[in-house]
């Protein structure tokens, strides 16, 4: 089957320094690398504790929003149609908020990856059936074109489910109308290469350099966690996370990992 961006993007991203030490064993981490731990641990248990603070007066919010929309279930007059209608307005405000503070966590919170040797089209297969029943309801075919003989890749397989997902979900908001999603495997020397096309609306040239900057949505209700999330578990997977866009006709991101050892 053609590229739906063949002829206006690169076939493949470029390969580019790999990152996270890639290639170099555990115990030649840099004390500087081991600095950088470190901070991102204490960062990561702040986060956890403001978001304990947020979490505690949002359900306490969300409670009795509850209470007053089971009072005003049955409004008989236009006053409370009208208390209904901000109640409810109010509580899908509350729950925008909690998930804002559920996505800070996931991206604050340090990865910590149990890395064990996995089959990466079978990942890939998994996320797939998971997502393919929302895909029909919203129009996208799925599509796949997965490498026979791809050497075992050193993963946190449900972490980076949660990637890939990711990248899913960025792409089907791209195709408000439907479109074609492909995911395609291969392997190119020491890394294995992932690829996650569309054919939604591109990224303008403005967006591209920003779209992996922590709270940069061009969407009003995005949180703008899910692309930086997504980089966050890549580089500690010791891999590397690409973009290609072309306004009007689609993206392509492109994930390298290290293959596992041995």
């Amino acid at each position: 089957m053609a590229n739906p961006l063949a002829g206006t993007l690169p076939d493949s991203a470029p390969a580019g320094p790999p990152i996270g030490d890639l290639g170099h064993p555990v115990d030649a981490e840099s004390e500087a690398t081991r600095r950088l731990r470190e901070q991102y641990a204490e960062i990561s248990q702040l986060a956890g504790g403001l978001a304990h603070e947020v979490r505690n007066p949002l359900s306490t919010l969300s409670l009795n929003l509850d209470l007053l929309s089971e009072d005003f279930q049955k409004p008989d007059t236009p006053r409370d149609r009208r208390v209904k209608q901000r109640v409810e307005r109010l509580k899908r405000e509350v729950q925008r908020l909690h998930d804002i503070v559920e996505n800070f966590l996931r991206f604050a919170r340090f990865q910590e990856v149990e890395l064990t040797p996995s089959d990466l089209n079978l990942v890939i297969e998994e996320l797939c059936d998971f997502y393919e029943p929302q895909a029909a309801t919203q129009g996208i075919v799925l599509r796949t074109h997965l490498a026979s003989s791809l050497p075992p890749v050193a993963l946190d397989a449900n972490l980076f489910k949660q990637a890939l997902l990711n990248l899913v979900l960025n792409a089907e908001h791209a195709m408000p109308d439907g479109g074609e999603l492909i995911l395609t495997s291969r392997r190119d020397g020491p890394q294995a290469v992932i690829e996650v096309t569309d054919t939604g609306t591109g990224i303008p040239p403005e967006v591209l350099p920003r779209i992996f900057d922590a709270f940069y949505s061009t969407r009003s209700n995005g949180s703008g966690l899910g692309l930086p999330t997504t980089r966050k578990i890549v580089e500690a997977h010791g891999g590397l996370i690409d973009v290609q866009s072309a306004p009007g006709k689609g993206s392509r991101f492109t994930v390298r990992l290290p293959l596992a050892r041995g």
